[in-house]
C-alpha cells in the first residue's frame, strides 16, 4: 500500500482511478470530482457502528462492521479490477483512517496496487482552503447589468483561447430571484467549491483569467472567501448595451419557461417591485409577453446594480460602451486591454 498525498493523488487523478469509500451521502454531499463511489458501509450501517461505538466501544463496532462489510467483500474486489488500471488504483475515506485502510488491505491481498490519500478528504479539503487563500490569481472581472449577455462573453472569450472561470456554470445558477430557472440542481457549497478548485487546477495563473462579477452567494452556494477576496481587488471591466438588446437577451432566455416558475420568481422580489409592478408582470406572463415582463423585472435589478457598482471597493474599473450586442465582437475588444 502507498500512500499519497493531496498533491501527489491530483497529479495522478487523469490517469488513474479514484475511489471514495465514504457512505453514499456523504459522497452525495460533496467528493473530489471524478471519485466513484465504492462505500464500505451504507449511510444505515455506519449510523449503527457509530452509535455502537458510543455506547459498547470500539472492539463492538469493528465486529459489527466485519459482519456488515463480509458479505460484500467479493464484490469490493471486483470492481476494483475492473475500474484499476495495471492492477493499480487510489481511493479515500475521510480521514485516511480506518475505511481506507481496510480497503486497501483488500485491495492488496487480491493481488491489486492500492494508493491511499493519506489523511483523507479533510486532506484534500486542507490543501483546497490553502490554495484559495494563497495561490495568486490574475483575474479579470467582466461587469455588467442583468441581460448584457455576460455568460455568453464570457465563452466568447473562452472560444477565442482566453481562460475563464464560469462560476454560474458550476453552481447551475444564474444569480438572482430567476437564476435556477433551466439549471440542474444546485450542489452543495462544499461541492461547489471542489469544482472551483479543481477547475483552478486547470489553469495558468500567471495568464489571465475571466470571471463574471458575482455577489458572493450565488442561488444556495457562497464562493470562497480566498477567491472572494481576490475578486474584489481585481480589475473591474464593466460593459453596457442598449437596454433594448438586454430585453432580447432576457426573453430569449426565459420564453417557453413554465410561467408557474416564473411567477414564482417575480414573486420572490415582491417587495422590491412593488404591488402594483408585480401585478402588471403577472398579467403580461398570463398573455405571454415576456419582453414586458423581463422590462418590470429590470426595474428593480437595475436598481440593485447600480447600488452594488457604486459600493464596488474594485479600485480599477473600466468602462466599456456598446451600442449593440455581439458576444464575438465585444470579446475581441477585451481581449485588447
Amino acid at each position: 500500500m502507498k500512500k499519497l498525498t493531496p498533491s501527489q493523488l491530483l497529479a495522478q487523478k487523469n490517469k488513474l482511478p479514484l475511489l471514495d469509500v465514504r457512505t453514499p451521502a456523504e459522497y452525495e454531499h460533496a467528493h473530489i470530482p471524478g471519485a466513484i463511489n465504492l462505500p464500505l458501509f451504507s449511510n444505515e450501517e455506519r449510523v449503527v457502528i457509530g452509535t455502537l461505538y458510543k455506547k459498547q466501544g470500539k472492539d463492538k463496532a469493528v465486529e459489527k462492521g466485519l459482519e456488515f462489510v463480509g458479505p460484500k467483500l467479493a464484490g469490493f474486489v471486483k470492481r476494483a479490477k475492473k475500474l484499476a488500471v495495471d492492477k493499480e488504483i487510489m481511493l479515500h475515506c475521510w480521514r485516511g483512517g480506518m475505511r481506507s485502510g481496510s480497503m486497501a488491505w483488500l485491495f492488496e491481498t487480491a493481488g491489486l496496487r492500492p494508493n491511499v490519500l493519506e489523511g483523507g478528504y479533510k486532506a484534500y479539503r486542507r490543501l483546497l482552503h490553502k490554495t484559495f487563500s494563497e495561490r495568486k490569481l490574475n483575474l479579470k472581472i467582466l461587469g455588467g447589468k442583468t441581460g448584457s449577455g455576460k455568460t455568453l462573453i464570457l465563452h466568447a472569450l473562452q472560444n477565442k483561447g482566453a481562460q475563464i472561470i464560469d462560476l454560474e456554470g458550476l453552481a447551475n445558477h444564474k444569480g438572482s430571484s430567476f437564476g435556477a430557472i433551466g439549471e440542474e440542481p444546485q450542489p452543495s457549497t462544499e461541492f461547489f467549491e471542489n469544482l472551483l478548485f479543481e477547475n483552478i487546477l486547470q489553469l495558468d495563473p500567471k495568464q489571465t483569467i475571466w470571471v463574471e462579477n458575482e455577489s458572493r452567494g450565488i442561488g444556495t452556494v457562497y464562493i470562497p472567501e480566498g477567491f472572494w477576496k481576490q475578486m474584489q481587488k481585481a480589475p473591474l471591466y464593466q460593459i453596457s448595451i442598449p437596454k433594448e438588446e438586454r430585453l432580447q437577451i432576457l426573453t430569449q432566455m426565459y420564453t417557453g419557461k413554465d410561467p408557474a416558475i416564473l411567477q414564482a420568481a417575480f414573486e420572490r422580489i415582491k417587495k422590491k417591485l412593488g404591488g402594483q409592478n408585480l401585478k402588471l408582470a403577472l398579467e403580461a406572463l398570463q398573455k405571454g409577453d415576456y419582453k414586458t415582463a423581463a422590462d418590470i423585472a429590470l426595474f428593480y435589478y437595475d436598481k440593485a446594480y447600480t447600488y452594488s457598482f457604486e459600493n464596488n471597493p474594485t479600485p480599477n474599473i473600466q468602462m466599456f460602451d456598446f451600442d449593440f450586442f455581439d458576444a464575438d465582437r465585444i470579446a475581441d475588444r477585451l481581449l485588447k486591454v
